[in-house]
């Protein structure tokens, strides 16, 4: 097998222009969230988060709903997801809390920082040996559980994996999202670990995406589109990767897969933003017309899309959304104020109890899908118009 990792594919005038137009959407969101607070913006990241974890988790088959991610997050007990599904989403969360600290000091990846994160991912299965590289052969494997990888022998991952991590800061004037997705690619295709390669590959790409410097790399991340498209995802993995290890193959194929990835993904963005200003502005005068306090804004909002809520969950959003803690008692009077108002639905007694969205708060954010703009934008090579970029002559 040969020694060496696939080979970054030179940008051609299409990839600049599609990657133009990405980097277009991503400042026109940072201008929208960064330089002027929008109460709504902590919950905007917040549900891209949690989707980025549900994303990537659910391509290795830990299925969990959106509600038990959030859950997860907020430091809840997940009511319907597995206990292995639960370990591994705590475990992910971790990881991509940890990546996203590092980005603001502008860390370095090196081989430590990547056995930790994987330590990280799976300490709750030993199976996996946290931390440390595979001691004999993998593979990779779909939806079917048809193998469609065989992974480089043992002997080269060590040798491979510091070839990857030079890699990383080889050419500079390669685009952000050229480097991030070959790092992706080099180490899905490496496979150093015995289980969360895919995993890692997807961590490792959100932070080398946090070079870019132009939004958080929660706003910037794939992985929520990838596990939407996870047929799509292995098909391109096998297309490049040809059954075996063969770096010598091209990797414009996955280039072009992730470039749609991005452009698609801050599409969707474009349209939430929108969607989560209108959804707060309809809760504000909602609560007005029910002489509501104002910090029960971001829990209906969570529950017009359809969460469940419990009161500690309550508590917990409170906090997040306005920056002060409330008692347990003024939690309790605050969903006692909302059932008798007829916004939220008591369900169970006890412990045990939650509340959903009426049907009057859930037809807010229904009436706001309902007007979302059907989705045209789904090839950027196909439906960007064609057009001339500074430096590129036609």
């Amino acid at each position: 097998m040969p020694l060496r990792i696939f080979i970054t594919p030179e940008p051609d005038d299409t990839d600049l222009v599609v990657i133009t137009e990405i980097e277009r959407l991503r400042r026109d969101l940072s201008n929208y969230v960064q330089h002027k607070p929008r109460r709504w913006a902590g919950h905007l990241r917040k549900m891209s988060f949690a989707r980025a974890i549900r994303g990537s988790n659910w391509i290795e088959g830990y299925r969990a709903s959106l509600d038990d991610v959030l859950d997860a997050i907020e430091g809840e007990e997940p009511i319907d997801a597995t206990e292995e599904t639960r370990l591994a989403l705590a475990g992910y969360q971790d990881a991509m809390t940890y990546v996203l600290q590092l980005v603001e000091v502008e860390t370095r990846v090196d081989e430590s920082l990547l056995k930790s994160l994987h330590f990280m991912m799976t300490k709750h299965d030993l199976r996996a040996r946290p931390g440390l590289y595979r001691q004999g052969p993998v593979w990779m494997e779909d939806e079917n559980t048809n193998r469609v990888y065989n992974a480089p022998d043992v002997e080269l991952v060590k040798p491979l994996m510091v070839q990857l991590i030079e890699s990383l800061y080889d050419d500079e004037s390669m685009p952000v999202m050229f480097q991030a997705a070959m790092a992706h690619l080099n180490l899905v295709m490496i496979h150093p670990f015995r289980d969360g390669n895919g995993r890692m590959a997807r961590a490792l790409q959100t932070m080398m995406l946090s070079k870019e410097g132009i939004v958080s790399p929660v706003f910037s991340s794939v992985e929520e589109h990838l596990g939407r498209n996870t047929d799509a995802y292995y098909k391109v993995l096998s297309e490049v990767g040809q059954g075996s290890w063969h770096p010598e193959n091209t990797a414009r194929p996955w280039i072009q897969f992730m470039l749609r990835a991005h452009y698609q993904q801050a599409w969707t963005l474009q349209k939430r933003i929108h969607e989560t200003e209108h959804l707060y502005d309809s809760i504000a005068q909602l609560i007005n017309s029910y002489h509501l306090p104002s910090r029960v804004t971001g829990a209906l909002a969570d529950a017009a899309r359809g969460r469940r809520l419990r009161r500690s969950i309550y508590m917990h959003l409170v906090e997040f959304t306005e920056g002060d803690s409330i008692s347990y008692l003024s939690a309790s009077r605050d969903l006692k104020a909302m059932v008798d108002a007829g916004v939220l639905e008591a369900k169970g007694a006890g412990r045990g109890r939650t509340y959903h969205g009426s049907e009057e708060l859930r037809s807010l954010w229904f009436d706001i899908r309902a007007n979302r703009p059907p989705n045209t934008n789904k090839n950027p090579y196909i439906t960007l118009p064609q057009r001339t970029l500074p430096g590129i002559s036609t």
